[in-house]
């Protein structure tokens, strides 16, 4: 069993910051070093989180009002999606926050019955009728909720940031790792030969020679420990993911105010779909893309055309910057003295912003093996199962935006629509049975044991799609008689109309709320 008391760190960017200061953050008495090549440009394709940053950040430390000014930083509810379903369905949300069910969660499948009575109600109506930071999302405030108005609405935890990840790695060096003692050598790792244990040392490019007990890889796509010394196996996502390229511009903004929304928007397109970013100072905006069916130049027209349709104006002067993306993950991100966090360890195309996500959620894990003090290959083994499990549920869960779309515009949404994704879909909790007559029969007497309780991400997106991962039976698909129909009008209708009247009181709520753009400029001083 290994003692670990010297942890050095290659690569910086986010990944290797992040878990400098998560390092140096909890084991204060450990020797950590960063080191990382003066002449490797950061991907920074990250500009995104999800909620979970949060913890992290309360993990270390951190609060949100630190870092904002420093990194381009704004607020994030939701993700949205259009034309995910099919060319010009339109948008659909995955707020964060809680569902609001005033204490009765069978009341979350109160919207599958608006729909049943009301078949005209649009998909984005679910999400605004059961997340009351819909409100926020919709008319584009953003408050901080501290006299408990809008139910269910915690501004600390219900949050996200959309920021500049480079600037965040660096605000991270400067303001927090080099202060609390990291090491940090600017130096490019030229060989890492490698013994029975794993890598003995590190060449670096002025002839030194640097050791550890633990190295952590954070050197991206590269994977320069893990895969490139310890050969360590990759395994690709492609049979459930299509993308493999991206192209990555910054747009400035035309109406600030208008155009800084507090969420990322993910737009689908012909060979794959485009990401759109507000940060304080412009617009991160990219396409994500299969090269199988367009080349990348192609793709760059492509792009470029999404962009003007867009209304934005002298996208030819923008500079694009391809980035080729290796989906997938290795088999072990944990190998005798290496542990890869970050691309290095695996990535997931950047659809729900999982890049960061997978950061820290990899590092909470190494730390809750690291405070077991010396490591055992039993250590290693657990952290690779959690870690490999992240990365799997995740691509899962990912492959369920291309699973469930209709669109068969091109080449490449014809392709999607005939590959086989329900077994690994099914690990997700996606339920194929057809809709009984037992159901039928039994919905009105026991209808609270039958709620599927969709309040989680996974049923905003089928939702969203148009695939209601419910056994309530819908005149959608006309399995319904006049009669029953006329039942559940008579026994629903007064739900439904609870539902208009939730979202409405929300609406008004926040109406008087500041807006996301006035909000940043108040409280941090943004010019």
């Amino acid at each position: 069993m290994n003692k670990i008391e010297n942890i050095v760190i290659v690569g910086g960017g986010t990944a290797g910051w992040m878990s400098a200061t998560t390092l140096i953050s909890q084991f204060p008495d450990k020797k950590v070093t960063l080191i990382e090549s003066p002449d490797i440009s950061v991907v920074g394709v990250g500009e995104s989180t999800v909620g979970g940053i949060n913890n992290w950040m309360q993990l270390v430390g951190i609060e949100g009002h630190e870092f904002m000014p420093h990194t381009d930083s704004t607020y994030k509810l939701s993700i949205s999606f259009e034309d995910f379903y099919r060319k010009g369905a339109g948008r659909f949300h995955y707020p964060f926050g809680q569902v609001h069910t005033e204490g009765n969660k069978a009341q979350l499948n109160d919207w599958y019955f608006k729909k049943i009575l009301h078949p005209d109600t649009p998909v984005s109506d679910y999400a605004e009728c059961i997340f009351p930071s819909m409100a926020l999302v919709t008319q584009n405030k953003i408050s901080k909720n501290e006299k408990g108005t809008l139910p269910n609405f915690d501004f600390l935890k219900n949050t996200a940031y959309q920021f500049d990840a480079v600037k965040f790695g660096l605000w991270l060096k400067e303001h927090y790792c080099l202060p609390k003692g990291v090491n940090h050598i600017l130096a490019e790792v030229k060989e890492a030969p490698v013994g029975d244990d794993g890598v003995e040392h590190l060449v670096l490019d002025d002839g030194r020679q640097i050791s550890a007990d633990l190295f952590i890889d954070c050197t991206g796509f590269n994977a320069l420990l893990i895969g490139g010394a310890l050969k360590e196996p990759f395994e690709s996502y492609s049979h459930i993911l299509p993308n493999n390229s991206a192209w990555a511009t910054k747009i400035p903004y035309q109406d600030k105010e208008k155009e800084l929304v507090n969420y990322t928007n993910c737009t689908a397109i012909a060979n794959g779909w485009v990401w759109s970013i507000p940060l304080w100072s412009r617009m991160g905006c990219g396409y994500v893309y299969s090269n199988r069916f367009i080349p990348d130049e192609k793709a760059l027209v492509e792009f470029k055309e999404h962009l003007t349709t867009k209304g934005y104006k002298d996208v030819e002067s923008l500079e694009y910057n391809h980035i080729p993306m290796r989906v997938g993950a290795h088999t072990r991100p944990w190998v005798k003295n290496v542990c890869a966090i970050g691309m290095s360890a695996g990535f997931i195309e950047p659809l729900e912003s999982l890049g960061l996500y997978t950061v820290h959620e990899f590092l909470f894990s190494l730390v809750r093996t690291l405070q077991r003090g010396r490591i055992s290959q039993w250590d290693r083994d657990t952290f690779n199962a959690t870690c490999r499990n992240q990365y799997n549920s995740g691509a899962e869960f990912i492959a369920l935006h291309y699973a469930l779309s209709h669109r068969d515009d091109s080449e490449y949404w014809r392709e999607i629509s005939t590959r086989e994704f329900a077994p690994e879909l099914m690990k997700q909790g996606i339920d194929s049975r057809p809709f009984t007559n037992q159901f039928i029969t039994a919905v009105f007497d026991k209808v609270q044991e039958y709620h599927f309780r969709p309040d989680g991400g996974l049923h905003c997106i089928a939702t969203g799609m148009n695939w209601f991962p419910t056994d309530i039976p819908s005149v959608v698909y006309g399995n319904c008689n006049k009669d029953f129909y006329i039942k559940i009008k008579d026994e629903f209708e007064p739900f439904v109309k609870r539902l208009d009247e939730r979202k409405n009181q929300w609406q008004q709520i926040v109406k008087d709320c500041p807006s996301h753009y006035q909000f940043l400029k108040e409280n941090f001083n943004y010019k």
